[in-house]
């Protein structure tokens, strides 16, 4: 498109705004070909400066959406469409690689909801962008950003917004769904989020082993030792094939569940890291003689240091009758331990499960 002295006068008085939009959509769609000389590319920049100008909504939004996508669009035109109307701001906010990160962090500042909404939908958001739309961002760009799956999210981000939309579901459940999340962010929406969303945490994101099993245990309502109760095994089987699809179904977080009374999680897991039905790892971790649990456990590669607490936990769970009454998980984790300590005569913390664990945990791989 060859553009002429005819075509500025047309832009400046033809009285149509359709007219106007359409002249402004051909001008700008030649100026992002790249099709101008040196000296048409200026009076192109002159239209557009015209043309930002013009009291029509229409006109300025057909400039904005067909410069959206040119990086070499001049900053001072780049800045004035973001500052414009949210109807003709959001392609530019959304799209153009024309504004800094400043620049954005500005429009967050200082203009409206829909204008923050659009800066959060780019792609690739930046930890600089990100921080600034958890700081000065309304809870609706907050939620908009945690799902963004593009979007650089730094730690303290993800902080900034607990502390100012915590209570926020719309906010929190997109954050746990994220990919990765820091293992300070998970540990603290622990004990802010629903039962459905601490199991995907467990499941899927970094979680200190320990937690974990409380997270495991607090979600299923085990209030009492339960281990005559009804467990909801195929929603229990999802949640531990999801661990063992993210690595998160460590030995060590068997062996807790089983010291703190939880048998179905633990025979759930056995039978999934061993590749067998429930049934089976049922049959083999009941089994008096010790064959069928030695066998299974070989199978899940648990470390021998470990043994003693599994064979001495199984052995308690058979025994152990429970009442119903507050602190029978506790009266259980405590007879796992007096039995263990007895058996192995070590001067071991006994107070401490997960240094208990630990420590025999290590001696097997000495072991090895």
């Amino acid at each position: 498109m060859k553009l002429t002295v005819a075509d500025v006068n047309r832009l400046i008085q033809d009285p149509s705004p359709e007219v106007r939009a359409e002249t402004a959509a051909k001008v700008a769609e030649t100026f992002v070909a790249q099709e101008l000389s040196r000296a048409e590319r200026a009076l192109a920049e002159a239209i557009f400066r015209t043309m930002l100008r013009d009291a029509e909504v229409m006109v300025r939004k057909a400039l904005a959406e067909s410069l959206k996508v040119d990086p070499t669009l001049p900053r001072d035109v780049a800045l004035a469409l973001a500052r414009d109307v949210a109807e003709v701001a959001e392609p530019i906010l959304e799209f153009s690689r024309a504004l800094s990160d400043e620049d954005l962090i500005e429009i967050l500042r200082a203009q409206s909801p829909a204008h923050q909404l659009a800066v959060v939908r780019r792609e690739a958001v930046t930890p600089l962008v990100a921080g600034a739309v958890a700081e000065l961002g309304v809870e609706e760009a907050v939620a908009a950003l945690m799902n963004n799956r593009t979007a650089a999210i730094p730690e303290k981000a993800f902080q900034v917004a607990l502390d100012r939309f915590g209570g926020s579901e719309r906010v929190k459940r997109p954050m746990v769904m994220r990919a990765s999340l820091p293992i300070t962010v998970a540990e603290r929406l622990v004990t802010m989020v629903s039962e459905g969303l601490r199991e995907h945490l467990v499941a899927n994101h970094e979680l200190s082993p320990d937690i974990a099993t409380d997270i495991v245990l607090q979600s299923r309502e085990r209030a009492t030792v339960g281990l005559g109760a009804q467990a909801d095994r195929p929603t229990l089987a999802r949640l531990v094939d999801e661990m063992k699809r993210n690595g998160r179904l460590t030995h060590s977080i068997m062996v807790r569940a089983l010291c703190t009374g939880d048998l179905d999680f633990f025979e759930t897991a056995m039978a999934a890291q061993a590749g067998v039905p429930v049934e089976n790892a049922w049959a083999l971790i009941h089994d008096r003689g010790g064959l069928g649990l030695d066998a299974i456990c070989r199978r899940c590669a648990v470390p021998e240091g470990l043994m003693p607490l599994i064979r001495i936990g199984v052995a308690v769970a058979r025994e152990l009758s429970p009442d119903g009454m507050p602190g029978d998980r506790e009266r259980f984790r405590d007879r796992v331990i007096e039995r263990v300590l007895t058996h192995l005569e070590r001067d071991v913390n006994g107070d401490n499960i997960d240094y208990l664990i630990g420590r025999l945990a290590g001696s097997g791989r000495h072991a090895a």
